[in-house]
């Protein structure tokens, strides 16, 4: 559905808008071209160290410890331990019934959707490729990265920072596709999120519960034996058929009753309509510290799952593979034969995904759409309150964006903006033009909010400028008015003009900004000069910067590919963007 360069209709100005041509699919000779990172890195205090190096580490400390504990199993004292605390409490909670058809369908259906929501999880943090504690994002700071230090000798956008990875691996793999890695990590979490709802309900429903709920203290030394016991190469009996030993229990109930709700908060505690109303919460338990309590989640989550699956096989595979896969007590090979079937249907579409994304991304995009759009429509709908104190304005911003180069945009700077015109035009009353001492003469209001980047990065400002909701009580708004369209300076990746669409009533809301001071002085041309867009409920790819006209239209449609943006049209993000 490319737009050709249809002409911005009803703008009124001098010069007509222009859109490239957008495409359905990703031609990676128009993307941005591939940059590797670095090896994950771990700052300690103030150095840094590759994190493959805890790997040879950590199996030396397993293999020292297997030593000990085979050594040491026949100690008087370490008999009497393990024959007062054999591995689970003396009056264990047994299930009847082993594992239950839905049960069993339930732990397939959420590897496969962990699976996804994993790999585009990566993808969307190679967007920002740096985690930090602090709430500023200055580069530095971080403790995680695997992209190299950031350069100070030439501008270097957070756009520039963004790093490949393999088409295995992330989907899709490449440079900045953060829109269509989010339409992936989203559609899958909803579904995980709505799989984990039935197994709460079914868990407690059915009695299932108690093979993951510890019922006594004695649970945590006995998952001290268990261990103790995995380590000396004796294993402990496996009954899980009626119940689970200590460590597995405990093991379990983190993961169903810990981790995965840790995930789903520090997940929605990074969209800006949710954490910009959440008052002191969101001041303390900011979007950097989600996004690193979330990766920590994720490294729980690859953690489990790899010594899940090395135990399976290392404590009996063919009755484990039978109790989980085929529901019976015996050992026979039907399991096998299932677990066989859904690693095979996962291991095809693990090597689609990235080539069915990059040749038919508009229809990921329209499907996740379709999912996701009610949600984040109820979520927009709060009011995003959240303000901040002069102590709290980060000392550095990341830059992003591609600058405009334009005759026109230069010779504006060159003027210092003195020939600026912002004209607002469409569906008004009173169409109008608007010089920067024009809107400097109108109401001011200050107001100190955190930026949401797409990408993960944050950071808080103080801008100062026109409310919106004044500016468009100046110009009227007509009954059938329903979007007003911001167009930039800016140019787009594929080139053709930057535009954004917002719904009026989103414009409405009292945090909604025309933007001409940035910490109390006018804007830089980096951040957006003249004029930008403040509205703290929405992702700052729709904060349009260098704003050179607004349009009141009754539909976004006809613009662009129609999807009410250039990166919903070009980048495959989403036109409502809260979360």
């Amino acid at each position: 559905m490319g737009s050709g360069t249809n002409p911005r209709p009803g703008a009124g100005q001098e010069r007509p808008g222009v859109f490239a041509p957008a495409d359905d699919r990703v031609h990676l000779s128009r993307w941005l071209p591939p940059r590797r990172g670095t090896l994950p890195y771990l700052r300690l205090g103030r150095r840094w160290f590759p994190v493959l190096w805890f790997i040879p580490i950590g199996l030396v400390l397993l293999a020292a410890a297997v030593a000990l504990a085979v050594a040491t199993r026949d100690l008087p004292g370490i008999q009497a331990f393990l024959a007062r605390y054999p591995g689970a409490p003396r009056r264990v909670a047994m299930v009847r019934g082993g594992f239950p058809g839905w049960l069993r369908w339930q732990h397939v259906f959420n590897l496969f959707f962990l699976v996804f929501i994993i790999r585009a999880g990566i993808q969307i943090l190679a967007d920002h490729p740096r985690l930090y504690w602090n709430r500023n994002c200055t580069p530095g700071t971080e403790w995680f990265r695997f992209q190299a230090e950031v350069p100070k000798d030439r501008l270097w956008t957070a756009k520039d920072d963004s790093v490949s990875l393999p088409g295995w691996l992330g989907i899709p793999g490449l440079r900045h596709s953060i829109g269509l890695a989010r339409w992936w990590h989203f559609s899958f979490d909803l579904f995980w999120v709505l799989n984990g709802a039935v197994f709460y309900v079914l868990l407690f429903a059915t009695g299932q519960w108690r093979r993951l709920v510890p019922l006594h203290w004695a649970v945590f030394p006995n998952a001290i034996s268990t261990a103790y016991q995995y380590l000396s190469l004796r294993f402990p009996a496996n009954h899980s058929w009626l119940y689970y030993n200590s460590l597995q229990q405990l093991a379990y109930f983190i993961t169903v009753f810990v981790a995965a709700p840790l995930a789903i908060v520090t997940g929605l505690m990074q969209g800006p309509a949710i954490a910009n109303r959440l008052g002191a919460l969101s001041r303390h338990f900011h979007r950097q510290a989600a996004r690193s309590w979330h990766f920590l989640v994720l490294c729980w989550f690859l953690f489990f799952i790899a010594v899940h699956v090395a135990m399976v096989f290392a404590t009996g595979w063919k009755d484990n593979l039978n109790h989980m896969f085929y529901g019976a007590r015996h050992a026979g090979l039907q399991g096998l034969a299932w677990f066989a079937l859904a690693m095979a249907v996962l291991a095809v579409m693990w090597l689609a995904a990235t080539p069915v994304t990059l040749h038919h991304a508009r229809w990921v995009q329209r499907i996740g759409h379709v999912l996701l759009t009610p949600l984040a429509r109820l979520i927009e709908r709060g009011d995003a309150h959240v303000e901040y104190r002069p102590s709290d304005i980060s000392p550095y911003f990341w830059p992003n964006g591609a600058l405009p180069d334009s005759p026109e945009y230069n010779a504006l700077v060159a003027d210092g903006f003195a020939g600026y015109r912002l004209r607002v035009t469409g569906l008004v009353e009173a169409p109008a033009t608007f010089s920067l001492g024009d809107l400097r003469a109108m109401p001011q209001q200050r107001q100190i909010t955190e930026h949401f980047c797409i990408q993960g990065w944050s950071g808080i400002a103080e801008w100062g400028g026109v409310p919106m909701r004044d500016l468009l009580a100046r110009v009227r708004p007509l009954p059938a008015a329903r979007y007003a369209v911001f167009y930039s300076f800016g140019p787009g990746t594929d080139g053709g003009e930057y535009y954004d669409a917002h719904g009026l009533r989103n414009m409405g809301h009292r945090l909604s900004l025309l933007a001409l001071d940035m910490n109390r002085r006018p804007l830089s041309v980096v951040h957006g000069a003249p004029l930008r867009l403040r509205c703290e409920n929405e992702l700052g790819f729709k904060l349009v910067k260098w704003i050179s006209a607004i349009e009141l239209v009754a539909d976004y449609r006809h613009l662009g590919a129609g999807r009410g943006g250039y990166p919903e049209d070009h980048e495959f993000f989403g036109y409502r963007a809260p979360i």
